[in-house]
């Protein structure tokens, strides 16, 4: 059995976490960790975890982490970054659902996350961990980087494109849309239900921290820097990313063959029927990633719709499927999940 810890269990992610680990059948849970909430029973918070997880959440500074397999850092920014050296040199394995070990440019990441980097040393022994393209270098990791949601919906979009050299890389536009669960569970207003439902809006269009992710992702596909404009809109979602992409045909290309060939053995990527149109809630709740790829009139642009629950294989469901790996065991472990509807 694998002894796990979460750091951090309190927010949706670390929520979702437990929901997956709770019913995977090589996991023992060992801790969870709240400092405003330790001594509260899990279940007293999450009441959906009645009678599958009978724990209390434990002060980090009271946790024995050392003792863990693995420990997932379901934190904040800046968080993992403090401890993964000593748990790392107590033989402990780490994925990290922050931004913490993303980018391999520290000064890139100082600059959007506003802190200074604890450890920069490890940044370069993390893997990166987007299994469609990382699988292997991902058995063999100490320390795991799990994809941000757009980054991933994104990059699983345009991957085939790149991989085929049949797009203009310097030219790409990324339209991404996010349900509110994708800003964290906190209080702030953008989040309450009055401000963001029966609402749609774009932000950070002059600069968003996943886009620095996004394109280091696309520029190891490539070789080089690629072009891109990423714009990320706030809809009245609970859950769900819904990313359209567009790219520059270069080359005459079956597309629909494309996709099918570079996901055929991804058990989490769904390359849907030709004229498509994937919802979100297609995936609600599960770890698959669902993609169409259309070319409007015929014409040289291609478009690529690309849905994910960000809780999931955004965030909670991908680390789960890196662990898997990790521990050598079958990828889809504890993660056939049956998307809910409605």
């Amino acid at each position: 059995m694998i002894k796990v810890g979460i750091v951090g269990g309190t927010g949706y992610t670390g929520v979702e976490l437990l929901r997956l680990l709770v019913l995977h059948p090589q996991v023992t849970l060992q801790v969870i960790t709240s400092r405003a909430d330790a001594g509260t029973r899990v279940d007293q918070m999450f009441p959906s975890l009645r009678g599958f997880v009978d724990l209390l959440f434990v002060h980090p500074d009271e946790a024995s982490l050392e003792l863990c397999d693995l420990v997932f850092f379901a934190t904040p920014n800046g968080i993992a970054m403090q401890q993964t050296r000593a748990l790392l040199d107590s033989g402990v394995r780490v994925i990290d659902l922050a931004a913490d070990f993303r980018l391999l440019d520290i000064a890139s990441w100082e600059k959007w996350y506003g802190m200074k980097h604890a450890c920069p040393d490890l940044v370069a022994e993390a893997v990166y961990g987007l299994p469609e393209i990382n699988r292997e270098k991902i058995k063999s990791a100490r320390l795991v980087a799990n994809p941000g949601c757009y980054p991933t919906a994104v990059q699983l979009g345009f991957i085939p494109l790149l991989d085929a050299g049949v797009v203009e890389a310097s030219s790409l536009i990324a339209d991404a849309k996010s349900g509110v669960s994708g800003a964290g569970r906190k209080a702030e207003i953008p989040a309450l239900f009055a401000e963001a439902g029966d609402n749609f809006k774009a932000y950070g269009v002059a600069g968003h921290r996943h886009l620095p992710e996004i394109k280091q992702g696309l520029a190891r596909i490539t070789g080089n820097e690629v072009g891109l404009t990423f714009v990320p809109h706030l809809t009245p979602l609970i859950r769900g990313i819904h990313a359209t992409l567009y790219g520059r045909l270069t080359k005459e290309v079956d597309l629909q063959a494309l996709f099918e060939q570079r996901y055929a053995s991804e058990a989490f990527v769904d390359v849907m029927p030709v004229g498509s149109h994937p919802e979100t809630r297609s995936v609600r709740g599960s770890n698959r990633c669902r993609i169409a790829v259309h070319r409007p009139q015929g014409g040289d642009t291609v478009v690529v719709l690309s849905v994910i629950d960000n809780l999931v294989k955004g965030a909670a469901g991908q680390a789960v499927q890196n662990m898997n790996i990790m521990f050598n065991l079958p990828e889809n472990t504890a993660l056939n999940i049956v998307p809910l509807l409605p």
